[in-house]
């Protein structure tokens, strides 16, 4: 599996510097290349790649969709460790970007990498049919603002220190941390002609996304500095509202077991075709041990 994720992460790095490379130097280059790069596993990129092999995509399409993901991504952990959310120092192993260039430049390169995801998909040279481009810049926007990270992030902060229910809890998470992993999900199917599977994808990704934010969390409160590449047991210290702190460490083991079985479920039509998607999501499982 580690094998696996490297030389998917090999593969979109690569393309992302080429891709900055091509672009007129600017003085957030900097910045914007320490807060993406090396990028963490690319767990997200490996789950695009792992539907596009259910769905024969071509991987050259699938590394512009990975790209655009991971800068996502990488703005939405930018902005995250800022002081006026969660007040993060360390991220993978190392000074959060706030910490290395200031507080204002850390937002701005944040910014740079949300818009830079939308030229990557809107970009002349990834040539698909313009209504499937729309649709993916579409979706990954949707993912991305108030009914995606950044509204999953509010909830998140306003939650702290109060008593919130169940549900509640798991639509933040949703918001948080799956729709993203919903876009990875069905982005690789709006490139194909199956569009009556997009929908069925976009709920496998919530509950992959669910199912990683509570192996997150679990890492917090009993993972260490090496294994999260960020200082660990925040989460009861400030309070946050997480399935852990509301269930109980074990009980949210077994929910997050039953979400694996519920996936599994829905994969199992797809033979032997999703056995790296399974993979992915047992490697997601055990990444504290």
């Amino acid at each position: 599996m580690k094998k696996k994720l490297n030389k998917i992460n090999s593969k979109v790095n690569l393309f992302l510097k080429k891709y900055i490379k091509n672009q007129n130097n600017t003085d957030l280059i900097k910045p914007i290349k320490y807060g993406l790069f090396p990028g963490g596993k690319k767990i997200r990129s490996k789950i695009i790649f792992d539907v596009g092999k259910i769905f024969n995509i071509k991987n050259k399409n699938l590394l512009y969709l990975s790209a655009a993901v991971e800068c996502i991504h990488a703005y939405s952990l930018i902005h995250d460790d800022l002081p006026c959310m969660d007040d993060d120092d360390i991220r993978r192993g190392k000074p959060s970007v706030h910490k290395m260039y200031g507080e204002s430049t850390a937002v701005l390169a944040g910014n740079s990498l949300l818009t830079l995801a939308f030229e990557i998909l809107s970009d002349p040279d990834f040539d698909i049919n313009i209504n499937k481009k729309i649709m993916l810049i579409n979706l990954i926007s949707q993912s991305s603002g108030h009914q995606g990270i950044a509204g999953g992030q509010y909830l998140d902060l306003n939650f702290e220190k109060k008593k919130v229910s169940k549900s509640k809890i798991i639509g933040m998470e949703i918001k948080k941390t799956g729709k993203l992993f919903s876009f990875s999900c069905a982005a690789p199917i709006i490139l194909s002609s199956r569009k009556n599977k997009i929908k069925k994808f976009l709920v496998i990704g919530e509950k992959i996304g669910l199912l990683f934010q509570i192996a997150d969390d679990a890492i917090d409160h009993s993972g260490s500095l090496k294994i999260a590449g960020k200082k660990t047991n925040k989460d009861s210290k400030r309070g946050k509202a997480t399935l852990i702190s509301l269930l109980g460490y074990k009980n949210a083991i077994i929910y997050n077991s039953n979400l694996k079985k519920e996936i599994f479920n829905k994969l199992k039509r797809y033979g032997s075709k999703a056995d790296d998607l399974k993979e992915t999501i047992e490697f997601i499982l055990k990444r504290n041990k």
